[in-house]
Parts: C-alpha cells; sequence; structure tokens
C-alpha cells in the first residue's frame, strides 16, 4: 500500500474537519458519529486515527473553525471603516432567512454551545477562547470592555436560536426582525 504525502494527509485532515464543522452543526455532535464524519469527507473510518486521537479532539478542531470561517471577515478587516462594515455584514447574514435555515454553514455557538457546554477541558477553552474573540470584533463602546460586544453576540446566538424553533418562515422572519429591534436598542442604548 502506497503512504500518504505530507500534502494529501493535509488535505485529508482538512476534508474532515470541514464534514465534522458541517455534520456537528447540521446534526448534533451526539448525533453525529465518526464514521458519519469520515464518509462525509469521502475517507475510510480507520483513516481517523491518524488524524486525531479522539472524537472530542475533532469537535475542538471543527469549531475552531467554523468560528474561523465565520468572523474571517472581521477579523481581517484593516481599517476602522472597513472593521465597521464588516461587523455590520457579518450581523445581517447572521440574522438572516437563510441562516436560520442553514445550521450546517451556520454559527457553532447557535448550534453545537447546549452540547459543548457539558464538556470540560480543551474543547470549552477553545469555546470560551472564540466567544472573546468574537465579542472583541462586535464590540462597538468606546471603552472595549468587550460588555457590548458579548451582549450583542448573546443577542445574536438567541435570536437565530429561536429564530430555528419557528413553525414557519413568516414566524422566522418576526422574530428576526423582533431581535433586529432590539439590537438596535441595545446601540442606542450604549453610546
Amino acid at each position: 500500500m502506497a503512504r500518504m504525502s505530507e500534502a494529501e494527509k493535509q488535505k485529508s485532515h482538512a476534508r474532515i474537519i470541514d464534514a465534522a464543522a458541517r455534520l456537528f452543526r447540521k446534526d448534533g455532535i451526539g448525533a453525529t458519529s465518526v464514521s458519519d464524519v469520515m464518509q462525509a469527507a469521502g475517507l475510510t473510518h480507520g483513516g481517523f486515527y491518524r488524524h486525531f486521537s479522539s472524537k472530542e479532539d475533532l469537535i475542538e478542531a471543527a469549531f475552531a473553525k467554523a468560528v474561523d470561517d465565520l468572523i474571517a471577515d472581521m477579523e481581517t478587516s484593516e481599517t476602522e471603516t472597513q472593521r465597521e462594515q464588516s461587523r455590520k455584514d457579518y450581523i445581517s447574514r447572521y440574522l438572516s432567512l437563510d441562516h436560520a435555515k442553514n445550521a450546517g454553514g451556520g454559527c457553532p455557538l447557535a448550534t453545537m454551545g447546549a452540547e459543548i457546554s457539558r464538556f470540560e477541558g480543551d474543547i470549552k477553552s477553545e469555546t470560551s477562547k472564540a466567544i472573546k474573540r468574537t465579542s472583541l470584533l462586535l464590540d462597538q463602546s468606546s471603552d472595549r470592555s468587550t460588555a457590548h460586544g458579548t451582549a450583542t453576540m448573546a443577542m445574536l446566538v438567541g435570536i437565530i436560536s429561536v429564530a430555528r424553533l419557528a413553525e414557519t418562515e413568516d414566524d422566522a422572519l418576526q422574530i428576526i426582525a423582533a431581535g433586529k429591534a432590539g439590537l438596535k436598542r441595545l446601540n442606542a442604548g450604549w453610546t
């Protein structure tokens, strides 16, 4: 059997993380097996342990990847004008019917947060770091204490989580609209 090159191994590793990030958000961590992830990545179950020591390691990597993808535009903005536009774009994408309908491609805090809250160690630490990173990027207050960013992030996660519980698209849109109004009030009260 031919040995896999380092480049091929890295490509396979990335495919596993991408598949896990999508499936964990779409179906849940507990409902998604390592076999499910490997099959979605187009690989055999036996190859998993060449990449990860456990499912928990994969959860941590998948969560980090999902967060990185979601906030990349805000993190790479160079000027304050670009940061502000990236923040507005992020919130607009976040509070959309498309995001509510696409759990597999959406915010990992809104889809995986409840399950991750039951873990300890590295997974919990990765989640805590992601919350702090995102809060800082969403913060618009003059003191940069991240309290405003944390409040914004909490509202976003709550709004989209509740919108996903709606029976109809119209109900989901009403929830999103109410959430947007609440965010405007938060921003007005924070200046």
